[in-house]
């Protein structure tokens, strides 16, 4: 046996990858046998006859930025002619179609406001649950909360716990990029860098809450550092257990970053087979159709991923680097029945919250054998 069946073995049979065994696997470009490898891990955490999704909305409810990235097309300085905050009852309407199309979750993220103060947000979350209970608010993601820490001169823990008693719902996972003070200093300036990200989800899962993580790869970053990145995320959740789900995409250069030559499906395919290998105690992945596309979105759901992530009704800050992907609510549960499992929504947690009885799938157009 050479040393990648023995990796690839190791992680299928359920035992932790070091570090070293993980970059090997980088080396690797078969792609076919990491995803193999990788499908086996999904089946054995996920064998139930269904695949998952969920109806939710990203609104942003500013563009105004206090920090500058990169690779960010969205964002805003105050004096800019385009920038917003976003007024109340544009957001509610927003919140109303959401419902109307079932959804039971807002993704409410934006900029990093120079000027509005910790009280601004609490009224926002307030306000929304007193209108619309039944939504889930997963919201400000943590270089968000970072900054609301920081600009209020206020501890993390009590930043944290207000906006939970204001509504907070959940925690998303963005703005990790690469968990990797190197990349993120070349990358961004004026934004949480690695250990405030994982601090801000380390407190909020110490107050009972819970969240997603995220990367996106594929710019400056090595391949050792994107094992540093998952294995930051493994420790963790070692630590805390709070990540109900793992979600990767690739750099989308649009105008800012055209420079960089942009990743494609390969590449996106093989980091996600990876991420299910290495990442064995965080429960879920989410295929990124939306920067990837929905062909290559089914298709990773034979690479390690078990949800095929949000309708997203609405996104602003992928659609401003140029890349549009859409798919109907329709399309997101036939791509789930063409690969031969039954579509179910669920919220955040991975409930399951749809109430119609699922329709049997046809028998899977394509498939990847299991590894031996």
């Amino acid at each position: 046996m050479n040393d990648l069946d023995r990796i690839l073995g190791k992680a299928v049979d359920g035992y932790r990858l070091t570090p070293e065994e993980g970059l090997e696997l980088f080396r690797c470009r078969d792609l076919i046998r990491l995803g193999q490898a990788a499908h086996a891990v999904c089946l054995r955490l996920h064998p139930e006859p269904y695949r998952t999704y969920n109806i939710d909305r990203n609104i942003n409810y500013t563009n105004i930025c206090a920090a500058v990235c990169d690779f960010c097309a969205f964002y805003r300085k105050s004096h800019d002619a385009d920038a917003y905050v976003l007024p109340r009852e544009e957001l509610y309407r927003k919140i109303e179609e959401t419902i109307a199309l079932g959804g039971d979750q807002i993704l409410l993220q934006g900029g990093m406001h120079p000027q509005l103060k910790l009280e601004w947000y609490e009224e926002l979350l307030r306000d929304i649950k007193a209108r619309y209970p039944q939504i889930n608010l997963h919201a400000f993601s943590p270089p968000e909360i970072w900054h609301f820490h920081k600009i209020n001169k206020l501890p993390l823990r009590e930043v944290l716990a207000r906006l939970k008693a204001a509504g907070l719902g959940s925690l998303p996972g963005g703005g990790g990029e690469i968990l990797v003070d190197r990349v993120r200093k070349e990358l961004t300036k004026g934004k949480a860098l690695t250990q405030e990200w994982l601090e801000v989800c380390r407190v909020w899962h110490e107050l009972g809450g819970k969240g997603t993580c995220t990367m996106m790869f594929g710019h400056i970053e090595t391949e050792a550092e994107r094992i540093e990145h998952l294995t930051r995320l493994r420790e963790l959740q070692d630590e805390t257990g709070g990540f109900t789900a793992f979600i990767c995409w690739t750099l989308q250069p649009g105008h800012k970053m055209a420079h960089f030559p942009e990743v494609g499906a390969f590449e996106y395919l093989r980091t996600q087979a990876i991420a299910r290998l290495y990442l064995d105690n965080i429960p879920n992945i989410q295929s990124s159709w939306v920067t990837q596309g929905g062909k290559i979105g089914q298709i990773a759901l034979f690479f390690g991923a078990n949800d095929m992530g949000s309708l997203m009704i609405e996104e602003n800050v992928v659609a401003s680097a140029g890349t549009v992907y859409y798919l109907t609510l329709e399309e997101i549960r036939r791509a789930i029945r063409e690969a031969g499992w039954e579509p179910r929504q669920r919220n955040v947690f991975y409930e399951l919250i749809d109430t119609r009885p699922p329709t049997p799938p046809p028998s899977p157009s394509f498939a990847l054998p299991l590894a031996s």
